[in-house]
């Protein structure tokens, strides 16, 4: 699956994601208060493509009044899944008790959890960490709660809010969540699964129900063909040079036609700083330093014409 990641799991990359082979996409996060608000960034986060299907809308707060009016609105968009994020760690979402935040307050995610799946039709999952910091794991007392309130599926990321993205993810208590036999919805995992060896390893270890991806997505829809192949037959495909600068180059422009070129472009380059593509290349500093600098349209794709005739007569 798809993880859902701001700022990157706009409607053409989710759909990229699925046509190479992701099973299910998430949405970027949705503010409930902002939703509730009728933020014109925020309701455009709601809107979905048929293709993209199965696809996730993914909301955060702390406010379960807010949660609840949020939840109908976005069942109104008509997703297939609602997701509840009481997992993203950034200071301006936790710090304020929303998001991983919540971990703080487990009887409030509760409650609010349990609102949420009362007042819609859809089915509701939650994605959330393993607590809010080393002393304070708590997600093998808190899983078989959630699941009482009524959800689904729930995701679970291997790192406490403490370690945001920092060490290495510990999959060991989302297989204990997966173990306990009072777990009856799928678990799926999530945090470091960069390989198709890796997510298969997960599968294989933990038991998990589903293996989430989200950085190693970055600049490289194409590892969801990968790890999917690789689970069928045991094999990694060969996916040309040509096809993967496709790719890129299509979400290059589709981005720009979504919003603007400049903000276009702005939008693209974390996909660009973070593609697997470049890396290996000698003496590439100063060319990548160009590729995040570029301000136009035609500039990017000429410049990205040249590093690609590099690594063809590198690999020649």
């Amino acid at each position: 699956m798809l993880a859902p990641m701001e700022d990157v799991t706009d409607p053409s990359f989710r759909l990229i994601c699925r046509e190479q082979g992701a099973a299910m996409v998430y949405t970027e996060f949705v503010s409930a208060e902002a939703l509730v608000r009728n933020i014109n960034s925020t309701t455009r986060k709601l809107a979905i493509d048929d293709r993209e299907r199965p696809v996730a809308i993914q909301i955060y707060g702390r406010d379960p009044d807010a949660m609840v009016e949020a939840a109908r609105m976005v069942e109104q968009a008509q997703p297939d899944i609602l997701d509840i994020n009481f997992g993203c760690p950034v200071k301006k979402v936790a710090a304020k008790g929303a998001g991983a935040g919540m971990l703080r307050d487990p009887e409030k995610m509760l409650a609010i959890t349990e609102a949420v799946v009362q007042a819609v039709n859809i089915p509701v999952t939650v994605k959330t960490r393993l607590g809010w910091d080393c002393e304070n794991k708590i997600i093998t007392s808190l899983a078989p709660r959630l699941q009482d309130c009524g959800i689904k599926a729930l995701t679970i990321h291997g790192r406490t809010r403490s370690q945001m993205y920092t060490g290495d993810a510990d999959w060991t208590l989302i297989g204990e969540v997966k173990a306990d036999p009072r777990m009856e919805i799928p678990v799926i995992g999530n945090g470091d699964i960069k390989t198709p060896e890796q997510a298969k390893a997960a599968f294989d270890t933990y038991g998990v129900d589903g293996v989430m991806i989200g950085r190693a997505s970055f600049g490289a829809p194409w590892i969801f063909r990968e790890v999917s192949e690789y689970l069928a037959t045991g094999r990694i495909p060969e996916i040309s040079l040509q096809e993967k600068f496709s790719l890129l180059r299509r979400q290059i422009e589709e981005s720009i036609s979504r919003i603007d070129e400049y903000r276009g472009i702005l939008h693209i380059r974390r996909h660009l700083a973070s593609t697997p593509l470049f890396k290996g290349i000698p003496n590439f500093r100063e060319t990548r330093i160009r590729l995040l600098r570029v301000e136009t349209e035609k500039e990017l794709l000429e410049l990205l014409l040249e590093v690609e005739g590099l690594l063809a007569s590198m690999q020649a």
